[in-house]
This record gives structure tokens, C-alpha cells and sequence, in this order.
């Protein structure tokens, strides 16, 4: 790689917005490649002598200006949150994939401190399998200087939604290379602020990765600058003792500030990485996690919740769930949940219709805070990013020319797809459940809005041999919130070898997933399931989850993730 083979082009983001980026090197036949992530303020254009320095001739290398820096476009330093960051990541690496024929275990990825937070959080949600990570001081917490700044922040957010803070880091405080300073303070591209929207997500981002460190498996390199006043270093080996990848270093480089890629030393930097990047080039070090429902990091976590709490936690638990069997039975959601479970079929549905309901006004003001929840609210996002999936593949068949025929494993009333058929009446829908009550409601729900070629059939989704006895050959079958409830791999591996035997080839899969919950315990303590027992739930990480369907046969395109980081929504194809 070298700079004098920079091209400049530019890749349609996940919202349509055309972003800006660099590659390095010349196309081969079995392309490596490593993505290069700027920091925060800055842009593509600082990174070309980093792809010099690390020296991989072997490799191609791509960077893009994040939205708001350098030539992409927008407010400088905003997004509308930060997740906008995380999906603008995410389109990238699927661009470098699909248009220069880069598998995604083939990239290696270089971040230093914001870029670095947004490939961590990318890794985490996406549940993708790079090659390799490489953190130079990622901003897992960024030093504020000021008490009680993340609050006082959320407060700003509240009165100006649309506010910015100056950075003060002046460039001396990056590196002691003179003129490294100097290219700083003269290009015209950096920019000083940041959306305060912005730097509060990230801070929440980072909370939920640290805490779920464990969920990551990708090979990861973490550099430490001894004298940062930037970030903080404590979070970086909080988040290294987490890391559950086989293979992960920490260094810590005495006397070195933040910008460690750009310090006057920084060829010792770019030998650790070189280094780094080839082993793991040489050999691939990711787990196998089709057995992580017997041995790992959610395992020991779904033991743990099985067990009795604390006494002061039981009593505090046990106050909740008496409010509930007393005040809270005039909420609907919180009546059918005790009635019926709190992940049944009907509870979901009245999540999703997403209005308050219950005796009195007090009953629909109870009803009102329950379904505004996080996790609920999180549901109905995912109810949105099912329906996006089945309509891109429904687009995908029609330019095929092919009928679609689309099957729910275990459908619940089925409502986010019969919402679907009332759209495009002329795809043949085929829901299945082992709960007639479900069928029932979605029968119903057919016939009040005149649906036709809607069957509703009973089921076990877990049944290889149900599937062989389909009514037709499905080219889209959807599983929602159905393997979040069951702990065990097994069934699960039932369950996709059945969807994959009986799909078209071509077809396509949409599944979810629940990567992470931060009411876990609160979950597991105070509310049913359907089955009556406490509702505990062993977490698949998303890479997990995606090992499974690999496992299965099927190929994974992309994924959809909530803001909080709780549910995904992936979209996977039988064939290529």
C-alpha cells in the first residue's frame, strides 16, 4: 500500500446519504484489506500516511469521512445520533464487501479513539466476524473535565436538542511531533465541534460495551498512550479483561499522547500492528460458538439468574411483582402478561399496537409506562425492521420475477406480516404456532381486513419434519422472538436445518436476535413466560446467532440493530 495509488470515490450510506472515501492498492484476485477509522474531528485525508506506515503490500486499504468531517457531507461535527455513526460503519464495510470483493474475514480493522468506539460498537451489535481489531486509545471515556458533565449534557439535550460543544484538545496535547501539530492546526477540514447528542450516545454506547465485553470474540489488538489526557485508560483494561477473543494484547506506550498513530515515534506503533495484523492474516483465531449455550460467557450469566437472589434484592423484587398482582392488573399489558406471559403472543401483540389501555385513567396511565419500557419500545422497532427485511427480499423476488410465498415459523397473531399482505395481497402467507389462541387471533385479524391466501396452520417450529410436510415451498420464512426464548442450541440448529431444507434456494431468512438487555435480571425476577416459570433468558450474542444460521447453510447480508443495542434483525440467503 502506498499513497501515490489513492483513488477517491464516494458509497450510498444506509439512509441514501453519499459519503466520502480512499482506498489504497490495486484489485487481486483474493483481496485482504484494512479499514482505516480517523478520529474524531478529523478526516480520510490524515490517515494515507498511516496506510504507508503500517506497510502491508498484501493488503488493500479503505478509509471514509465519517458524516459531518471532512468532504461527506453535513453539519460539521453532527449526526442525528450516534447510532447514525454505527450504521454509516456498518454500510461501509458492506460497500468494501460487495463492490470490491472483499469477504469481511478478510478486513482487518485500524480505529484510533472515536473510530475505534464506533468499530468496538459496530462489532458488538453487528455480531460480524473481521479478521482482526486494531485500538489505538478508543474513547470508551472520553476525560471531561468538568463534574457531573454527562448529566449536565443530557440536561443541554432536553432544552437544545440540536447543541454542540468545542473540543479542547489542542493539538500539542495529540503528539509531540512538531509537525504533526503543525498539519493540524492548518487543515482546513478539521473541525472543532461535536453534536452534544453525539458525545452522550457514544457515552451509553460505551457503557453497554464495557459491560458486555465478553460478547466479543474478534482478535484484538488495544493501544494505550501512557500520558492521555484525552481518554481514560482504566476503561481500556476494563474492556480488555472482558474480551472473551482467544487471542487480544494490551500495550501501553510510557510517555505517549493520544494520537498514537501520528506520535514522533509511531513506527514502534505500526510494528506492533504490522505484527498483530499478520499473525492473525496467518491464522484465523475465532472461537466456535455453536457450543455456547453449554460453556462461555451468556452461560455462566443464564446460571447465574437461574439461581435465588440476594435476600435484599428478593425484597425489593418481591414489591414489584406485588404491585403488579395488585395496582398493576388495571394496565392491560400488565393483565394479559400475568394471564397469558409476558412474551406470549397476545402480550406482544398489544406491545405492538402500541396503545394505552386499561381500567380507569390510572390504568392507562400504568398501561402507558409499561409499554414505553425499553425493551418494548425496542420491540417495536424490531417490528419495523422485520417488515424493512420481508420488503427488500419481496422487491428482490419481483425483480427475479418470482412469486413470492412467504412463512412465519411461529407467527403469534401474526400482525407485522398480515400488515404486509394488506400491502402486496398477492404474495401467498403461511403462519404457523403451537398456540391455537394465536392462530386464532390471526385468522381473525385476516378475515376482518378481507385477506386472502392466508393460511393458519399448527406447528412446532422445531420440528425438522414439520417442514417437510409444508404446504408449499416458502421463499421467505421469517422466525421472530422465537430462539431469545429458549436457552439451548440444539433446537435451535432443528429449527434452521428444517427452514434451510424446505427454502428455495435463493430465498431468504429473517431472523431476530437479542444480543443484549440491560433489564435481564429485572426480567428474569419479576415477570412469567408463557410457560408460567420466572422468564429467564440466556442472551445469543448476534455472532452467536449468526454462526448458528452459517452453520445452517445460509449466507448473512446485513443486520438492522435498535438504538439501545437490545434487538436485531438480520437478513440471511440460501445460495449465493
Amino acid at each position: 500500500m502506498n499513497r501515490t495509488s489513492e483513488t477517491q470515490y464516494a458509497f450510498r450510506s444506509w439512509d441514501g446519504v453519499e459519503l466520502f472515501y480512499r482506498a489504497w492498492g490495486a484489485p487481486r484476485e483474493t483481496s485482504r484489506a484494512v479499514i482505516v477509522l480517523h478520529r474524531g474531528h478529523e478526516h480520510s485525508g490524515r490517515v494515507a500516511q498511516l496506510v504507508e506506515g503500517l506497510d502491508l503490500p498484501e493488503s488493500l486499504a479503505f478509509s471514509y469521512d465519517m458524516r459531518g468531517h471532512g468532504q461527506s457531507p453535513g453539519e460539521r461535527g453532527y449526526a442525528d445520533d450516534y447510532d447514525c455513526w454505527v450504521k454509516d460503519l456498518n454500510a461501509f464495510i458492506n460497500h468494501v464487501r460487495d463492490h470490491h470483493g472483499v469477504a469481511l474475514q478478510d478486513m482487518a480493522i485500524v480505529a484510533n479513539s472515536v473510530g475505534a468506539m464506533n468499530a468496538v460498537t459496530w462489532i458488538h451489535d453487528y455480531g460480524v466476524r473481521v479478521r482482526c481489531l486494531v485500538l489505538a486509545a478508543p474513547a470508551f471515556r472520553i476525560r471531561l473535565y468538568m463534574p457531573f458533565a454527562i448529566p449536565l449534557l443530557r440536561l443541554l439535550l432536553r432544552i437544545r436538542p440540536r447543541s454542540f460543544i468545542k473540543s479542547y484538545v489542542r493539538a500539542g496535547m495529540l503528539t509531540h511531533d512538531e509537525e504533526e501539530v503543525a498539519s493540524y492546526d492548518r487543515d482546513p477540514l478539521i473541525t472543532r465541534n461535536i453534536a452534544v447528542g453525539i458525545l452522550v450516545g457514544m457515552h451509553d454506547a460505551a457503557t453497554r460495551v464495557l459491560a458486555d465485553a465478553g460478547a466479543i470474540t474478534v482478535p484484538t489488538l488495544l493501544l494505550s498512550a501512557g500520558k492521555d489526557y484525552v481518554v481514560d485508560n482504566k476503561a481500556h483494561r476494563d474492556f480488555m479483561e472482558g474480551l472473551s477473543s482467544t487471542r487480544k494484547e494490551h500495550v501501553t506506550y510510557p510517555g505517549m499522547f493520544h494520537a498514537l498513530l501520528y506520535e514522533s515515534n509511531r513506527q514502534e506503533v505500526f510494528a506492533k500492528a504490522r505484527e498483530f495484523m499478520c499473525s492473525c492474516f496467518k491464522d484465523d483465531a475465532h472461537p466456535d460458538l455453536l457450543a455456547a449455550d453449554r460453556a462461555g460467557y451468556t452461560h455462566r450469566e443464564y446460571l447465574q439468574l437461574k439461581k435465588a437472589a440476594a435476600l435484599p434484592k428478593r425484597l425489593i423484587f418481591g414489591s414489584v411483582v406485588l404491585a403488579m398482582k395488585t395496582m398493576g392488573r388495571l394496565s392491560k399489558g400488565v393483565a394479559l402478561g400475568l394471564a397469558t406471559g409476558f412474551n406470549s403472543g397476545a402480550s406482544l401483540d398489544h406491545v405492538y399496537r402500541d396503545k394505552a389501555e386499561g381500567r380507569l385513567l390510572i390504568g392507562r396511565w400504568i398501561d402507558r409506562g409499561y409499554l414505553d419500557a425499553v425493551g418494548w419500545r425496542g420491540i417495536r422497532i424490531r417490528k419495523h425492521h422485520l417488515q424493512y427485511w420481508v420488503r427488500h427480499a419481496l422487491s428482490r423476488l419481483q425483480a427475479e420475477k418470482r412469486t413470492a410465498r412467504i412463512l412465519d415459523v411461529a407467527s403469534g397473531p401474526g400482525r407485522y406480516l398480515l400488515e404486509l399482505k394488506r400491502e402486496a395481497p398477492h404474495v401467498s402467507l403461511l403462519l404457523r404456532d403451537q398456540n391455537p389462541a394465536n392462530l386464532a387471533s390471526a385468522q381473525k385479524l385476516a378475515d376482518d381486513w378481507g385477506l386472502k391466501d392466508v393460511q393458519c396452520v399448527q406447528a412446532d417450529a422445531f420440528s425438522p419434519e414439520s417442514y417437510r410436510r409444508l404446504e408449499f415451498k416458502p421463499n421467505i420464512v421469517v422466525v421472530s422472538g422465537l430462539y431469545e426464548l429458549f436457552p439451548d442450541n440444539d433446537r435451535v440448529m432443528a429449527s434452521l436445518q428444517g427452514i434451510a431444507e424446505s427454502l428455495e434456494e435463493g430465498g431468504y431468512l429473517v431472523y431476530t436476535g437479542q444480543p443484549w438487555h440491560p433489564q435481564l435480571e429485572v426480567i428474569a425476577r419479576t415477570l412469567t413466560g408463557s410457560d408460567g416459570q420466572p422468564w429467564v433468558m440466556r442472551r445469543r450474542t448476534q455472532g452467536e446467532m449468526n454462526a448458528l444460521v452459517a452453520a445452517a447453510g445460509l449466507t448473512r447480508i446485513d443486520s438492522l440493530v435498535d438504538p439501545f443495542g437490545i434487538f436485531t434483525v438480520t437478513l440471511a440467503r440460501k445460495g449465493t
